[in-house]
């Protein structure tokens, strides 16, 4: 006769070695998952940027904190003449803003440029481009937030003959990001 105590007492064990492994395996795939995603979020360009702005500059910090989150690394210098730095990078006087940033490679970025389009700039630089621009400070721009306050803007690609062209049109504030 078959002793029911012991079958039941294998059946329990083998349930539970069962359970242990597909929890085990659940966790190695949320864990693989977890690292795809974070290998997502981080930049596929790690970059310097050297930032030039006013020491006292709040809205400058923030973008500096903006773009040091989305993974690029940051020096900031504060130059005795920030418009004559703009005038020798080639920044025309209707595309500044409050702070500018060069990359290691020596492209400009004028503004408050959302971190997501320096990165796909500096992956496929445009051909005779020097860099990007935002102009001016628009309300919900990264460092310039404001409450839920956002004002749609460009994003400018500055060309090495003075031209300009439209590179990203900003619509809504989940575009920057």
């Amino acid at each position: 006769m078959v002793n029911l105590k012991k079958c039941f007492s294998l059946l329990v064990v083998m349930a539970s070695a069962i359970l242990a492994i597909s929890l085990l395996s659940a966790c190695a795939e949320q864990e693989v998952g977890n690292q795809a995603s974070q290998e997502a979020a981080a930049p596929r360009v790690s970059e310097h940027l050297t930032v030039y702005k006013s020491p006292t500059c709040g809205c400058c910090g923030e973008w500096v904190e903006h773009v040091e989150a989305a993974g690029f690394r940051s020096t900031t210098e504060h130059p005795e003449d920030l418009s004559g730095l703009k005038d020798k990078l080639g920044v025309p006087q209707n595309l500044r803003s409050c702070h500018t940033a060069v990359s290691k490679q020596g492209y400009v970025f004028e503004g408050h440029i959302p971190a997501r389009y320096i990165q796909a700039f500096l992956e496929n630089p445009p051909k005779d481009s020097l860099g990007l621009s935002v102009p001016g400070m628009p309300v919900g721009s990264p460092g310039m937030e404001v409450d839920d306050k956002f004002m749609p803007y460009k994003v400018f690609s500055l060309q090495a003959d003075g031209s300009t062209e439209v590179y990203a049109s900003i619509d809504s504030p989940d575009m920057q990001y």
